[in-house]
């Protein structure tokens, strides 16, 4: 049996779950699994569906579903499974090596069509995997000026999303905005504590007695975007913070793994500052 996948968001409505399945049945398309969720506070309705039957004829099925439900509705049919992504970093390469040994063995769930770079020190190891790699120098430019390189590098890839694995520059708000929902950051504190720079100086200076990490999506506001994904581990006196960044790697690279799993799965739904996520 052929497989099919409709994502759906709209304003919520009494019936709209007996609706969306009398639409599927009438185009012959059996229901397997359907998760639901009402953000009761924006009145706003999400699902993720997977069906089997016939392959449908999209154009008409999505004519059908918009005509049913309420204005302003957004459905996608079938989003492309082979996502494609565009890997930015700086100097460490625990994330970009996970994602990389990933991608090499085809368990990434996208493929990594180019790794960009602010310094050169990942060029050889990331050739390694025979994956492209740009050195885009921001040194003595303007913040204009290196954005402008970097999108002339990335643009011809097209990639769906861009992951910053542990990229260390501060991206302006037009940059953001070009990629509008699909920039991944993963970051090395358990937000909303410890913002910015040396989180886990920070946490060692206030002695905590856990770390995390948190991947999100990256908005204009700095590491307050949407949280996909985030975990924590015990930490106690006996951590400096020498042994803090040691045991943070560790976890960085799950969570930000975990979260682009979720997200090339098409399981997660941008819902204002918040996500929803049907794992």
């Amino acid at each position: 049996m052929n497989k099919s996948l409709i994502l759906i968001q709209c304003r919520d409505e009494v019936g709209l779950v007996a609706l969306i399945s009398g639409v599927l049945a009438h185009h012959h398309l059996n229901i397997t699994a359907m998760r639901e969720f009402v953000d009761e506070t924006s009145n706003h309705f999400f699902a993720r569906i997977d069906c089997v039957g016939a392959v449908p004829e999209e154009k008409l099925l999505y004519a059908a579903l918009r005509e049913k439900l309420p204005e302003l509705s957004e459905v996608v049919i079938n989003p492309n499974p082979e996502k494609r992504i565009a890997i930015l970093v700086t100097k460490e390469y625990h994330c970009l090596a996970d994602s990389l040994v990933r991608n090499h063995f085809n368990t990434l769930g996208a493929k990594v069509c180019c790794v960009a770079g602010n310094y050169d020190h990942l060029e050889s190891f990331t050739k390694g995997f025979n994956v492209p790699f740009h050195h885009v120098d921001h040194q003595n430019k303007s913040k204009e000026e290196f954005e402008k390189e970097l999108l002339d590098v990335l643009t011809p890839y097209k990639p769906d999303y861009v992951i910053l694995a542990k990229f260390m520059r501060i991206l302006s708000p037009e940059f953001v905005d070009r990629f509008r929902g699909r920039i991944i950051n993963i970051h090395h504190s358990f937000l909303p504590a410890f913002i910015g720079a040396s989180p886990y100086r920070q946490a060692f200076e206030r002695g905590v007695k856990l770390i995390g990490a948190t991947a999100h999506f990256v908005t204009s506001d700095l590491d307050e975007g949407p949280i996909i994904m985030q975990r924590t581990i015990p930490v106690n006196h006996t951590f400096g913070v020498a042994e803090m960044v040691k045991a943070g790697k560790e976890i960085e690279k799950a969570v930000l793994s975990r979260a682009m799993q979720l997200v090339f799965e098409d399981r997660v739904f941008i819902n204002g500052n918040k996500t929803i996520i049907f794992e």
